[in-house]
């Protein structure tokens, strides 16, 4: 039912059940608010979109209040402006005073708020109880100071995530964010996917930067500094840059990092190809004895320590195969730069990757050979466009920098590793291929594709069928699992990836990623697949270069040495 209202002396049409916000937005008025997030229902806390409604003695909160046909509302009166300030002169009362110092000065939505208010002194004082900043954990960093309580970090742990890590302890006014046991964020339920950093409104929580390592890397010398990029890096910076997403962003991407002082640059898909081969091949022989199946994937390293911390049963139902980034950063080390004369020890590892759970994965034990880490330092898509700005790099006045290796040829399978369903994708042309003899086609799976949570599709592989799910976002595997401990269900594969939409939205990219980015990225992936030659991981030339000089067939035993992990021999912290 349609009714008109009022807004500012205007007469605008509402729909009954719509929130005043949802109107307000729709006809492109805004107000301020830091609880607020799009999908989730509203809880009003912070009050900052409160407004004025004739016949109501309060201000009201626009994002949890419901339209009704006799409304006349003030959305910016002085009344209403005068509250905004006051709320936020008085989360300023008790907030550090270190904006210069901040991760997030330029980006903080407080520091916005207080600027658009015009607040320019301190109005009031608050007793501030010293509150050590929680570090410990490898990939997040909490800084409680600087908590405004919106409590988007609990929302989206909670309900996106799933793993409840983060919560508010305490009550009334001695009520604040926590984490369990109060212990720090490195505990058994945090999963390091960074969803938290992206919705966070202040410095409150940030990544454990690696930026200053990698800084002193690059001008260390005897070290042979090298970087590996994730398959969505180059659309993430396009997008910053404001570059156009074509062929020559990687050029350019390449040509930034070479002017930067790394020596060689390789993109991580030529590792995701060598990955599909291995899970192919490791998925046929469970097919063929039908063992611990379905296979789950086991690329994002949020997913794998929720298996491993939370739901260990189904350990031996994960894909044992290496992710990407291990992978190359193994290959690196052992042999590509030895090809070049550098020793193990000598080349300096530096992944750029979407996601912060990956400098978690990057340090753990089983994942290094020796005392020998496969990847020396994980810098986010953030970290590495702060360093772009400080190095002064002006993409407009480089040369585009082509491939200086065979390594960085690789199929536009492995770039789909960036979009939930992707991996899926790519995994399954190679599996149709190698039981078939026989390209699967169409190649493109459009039922894995799009911006869903859940995706599914069956696949005729000569006379057998199978069912293949894609999920992203962690919350929503726990249904899944549960049907499989109960002995539901007929699924082959499933793809999980933490971050809702998968990598694209991972937790270390630019923040404020919206609807419109987050297609804009995955049309960048989804571009590449329709124009590269090479469309499956098999066909890589550099695959059979590999297989023959240096590794095994897929998932033989030597290479389960160097290309898997034993799960089983895990310790669990």
């Amino acid at each position: 039912m349609q009714f008109d209202i009022e807004i500012n002396d205007e007469h605008v049409t509402a729909k009954r059940g719509e929130t005043i916000k949802n109107v307000l937005d729709r006809i492109g008025i805004k107000v301020p608010t830091l609880c607020y997030m799009n999908g989730f229902s509203p809880t009003g806390s912070c009050r900052m979109c409160v407004v004025e409604v004739d016949g109501i003695p309060g201000l009201v909160p626009s994002c949890s209040h419901l339209v009704e046909e006799w409304m006349k509302i003030k959305t910016h009166s002085p009344r209403v402006i005068k509250a905004r300030k006051t709320l936020i002169e008085l989360l300023l009362a008790s907030h550090p005073n270190d904006c210069l110092y901040c991760e997030k000065n330029g980006q903080c939505e407080l520091q916005v708020l207080a600027s658009e208010l015009q607040v320019r002194e301190r109005k009031y004082q608050s007793k501030r109880t010293p509150i050590q900043i929680d570090k410990i954990c490898p990939s997040i960093e909490r800084d409680p100071a600087k908590c405004v309580l919106c409590e988007r970090c609990v929302r989206v742990c909670n309900e996106i995530i799933g793993v409840g890590a983060i919560d508010i302890i305490g009550r009334g006014s001695e009520s604040r964010i926590g984490t369990t046991y109060n212990k720090g964020l490195n505990v058994k339920a945090c999963v390091k996917c960074g969803q938290c950093i992206q919705v966070c409104p202040t410095g409150a929580l940030t990544e454990k930067q690696s930026f200053q390592a990698v800084m002193e890397a690059l001008n260390k010398p005897g070290l042979f500094p090298v970087l590996q990029f994730s398959p969505t890096v180059p659309a993430a910076i396009a997008e910053e840059f404001n570059l156009k997403t074509n062929k020559d962003v990687l050029n350019l991407l390449r040509a930034a990092l070479k002017k930067m002082g790394f020596r060689q640059v390789f993109d991580t898909s030529m590792a995701a190809d060598l990955n599909i081969m291995e899970e192919a091949a490791e998925f046929i022989d469970r097919l063929k004895s039908q063992k611990d199946l379905p296979l789950f994937t086991s690329c994002c390293p949020s997913w794998v320590h929720f298996v491993e911390a939370l739901r260990p049963g189904f350990l031996p139902k994960l894909s044992t195969t290496l992710p990407p980034q291990q992978i190359m950063g193994r290959l690196i080390k052992q042999y590509i730069t030895s090809s070049a004369g550098q020793k193990p020890e000598d080349v300096y590892v530096v992944s750029v990757m979407p996601c912060t759970a990956k400098k978690d994965e990057a340090g753990k034990d089983y994942l290094k050979d020796s005392e020998t880490r496969f990847v020396d330092a994980v810098i986010t898509t953030r970290e590495l466009i702060k360093m772009i700005r400080l190095m002064g790099i002006d993409f407009s006045g480089l040369e585009p920098e082509p491939n200086d290796s065979s390594f960085s040829i690789r199929s536009s399978a492995s770039k789909l590793f960036g979009v939930a369903g992707g991996h899926l994708e790519g995994l399954i042309r190679t599996i149709h291929f190698n039981l078939t003899g026989q390209e699967l086609s169409p190649l493109k799976l459009t039922d894995l594709r799009g911006l869903k949570t859940r995706k599914e599709t069956r696949i005729r592989l000569g006379k057998q069928l199978i069912n293949v799910v894609s999920v992203s976002g962690l919350a929503n595997i726990k249904s899944i699992l549960d049907e499989i401990e109960a002995g539901k269900g007929d699924v082959h594969i499933i793809e999980v990836m933490a971050c809702p939409y998968g990598c694209i939205n991972g937790g270390g990219q630019p923040k404020g990623s919206d609807e419109k980015s987050l297609k804009g990225r995955m049309k960048v992936i989804y571009d590449v697949d329709e124009e590269e030659i090479i469309k499956v991981a098999h066909k890589n030339p550099i695959m059979t270069g590999l297989y023959e000089k240096f590794l095994d067939r897929p998932n033989s035993d030597r290479n389960k040495e160097l290309l898997h992990v034993l799960r089983n021999s895990i310790e669990i912290q």
